[in-house]
């Protein structure tokens, strides 16, 4: 547990995913409580290393925000809520999402399905569903949390909506402090894809994010992985640069003959990945794509096996 700008203390947590870590961070109450933002995964350690964590504080922790419900941020909200019995807050669109990815309202086959629509080999297919029944063990989100949005505020922090990484993506401020979960990363840019049920334009929307917190220029920001960003602003302009000079990477990958995203993403991200971080690819691909679709400068073709086309 480190100690950061405004008395905000971070807690890092292990990830056996791609990226090999997750911070979580405790923000002091003017009434001598705790506020944590994001769990960390389910594992079978993690109630205990929180219990460890929970021993180090002065107080209580009595409010549990999760900024967005991938299962690095969400995965160990229920064991922290049990440990601690604080009221977990959540916005209500990425609660929705979080039951129909985690809970009973989850269909098996609709991913497969997308993946098989946009192109992905059926061995690769195979692997997704192995993996996603692995991660859907160490997902214990909490059931019917308080719901929260933009403009509501959790003990003085602001809410803000920063969509993109995730439709229902919150973050906090309050005196130019931005606890910004993973939509604003200082060494990674975060990945924003297009999966079942997303909003129709996610790169539209994060871009739209992005611009609000560089008109908003906190001071600092502290994110979900990598290091805090004392120009915040700065940082997501870099982002905007970065994916502008993608989209125009996945204009000049598109011609006149049609491509399924699958296909299209190796233009992108032409290097070799394991599935799990091809299907990452894919997905943003998609976002790209579809952003292009939106403004007429790509044609999306089919129904049941989807391709594209640049506009002639």
């Amino acid at each position: 547990m480190h100690e950061m700008d405004g008395g905000v203390r971070r807690v890092t947590f292990a990830l056996p995913l791609g990226i090999d870590h997750v911070h979580c961070y405790l923000l002091p109450g003017s009434d001598g409580a705790w506020t944590v933002v994001d769990t960390g995964l389910g594992l079978p350690g993690a109630r205990s290393q929180w219990a460890s964590v929970l021993a180090g504080l002065d107080g209580p922790v009595e409010r549990i925000v999760v900024t967005h419900f991938h299962p690095d941020h969400v995965g160990a909200a229920a064991d922290l809520a049990e440990l601690t019995g604080a009221t977990v807050y959540q916005g209500a669109e990425d609660y929705a999402q979080c039951v129909h990815t985690w809970g009973e309202s989850r269909i098996a086959g609709r991913v497969p399905d997308y993946l098989r629509t946009h192109g992905v080999p059926d061995d690769e297919i195979a692997v997704f569903r192995r993996e996603a029944e692995t991660l859907r063990g160490v997902v214990h989100f909490v059931r019917d949390p308080e719901p929260i949005g933009p403009g509501d505020s959790v003990d003085g922090w602001e809410v803000l909506a920063v969509p993109g990484h995730a439709d229902g993506h919150l973050a906090l401020l309050r005196d130019g402090v931005l606890i910004a979960g993973d939509s604003l990363l200082a060494s990674i840019t975060p990945n924003v894809g297009l999966y079942p049920d997303s909003r129709p334009d996610p790169l539209g929307d994060f871009l739209g994010s992005l611009a609000a917190i560089a008109e908003l220029a906190p001071r600092i920001a502290f994110g979900g992985h990598g290091e805090p960003m004392d120009d915040p602003a700065g940082r997501a302009q870099e982002l905007v640069s970065h994916h502008r000079d993608r989209l125009e990477q996945a204009v000049d990958a598109l011609g006149s003959e049609p491509q399924n995203a699958y296909e299209l993403s190796f233009a992108l991200w032409p290097e070799a990945l394991a599935p799990a971080l091809r299907r990452f690819a894919l997905a943003e691909t998609r976002a790209h794509v579809e952003y292009l679709v939106h403004r007429d400068e790509a044609v999306r073709l089919g129904d049941e096996r989807v391709e594209y086309v640049a506009v002639s």
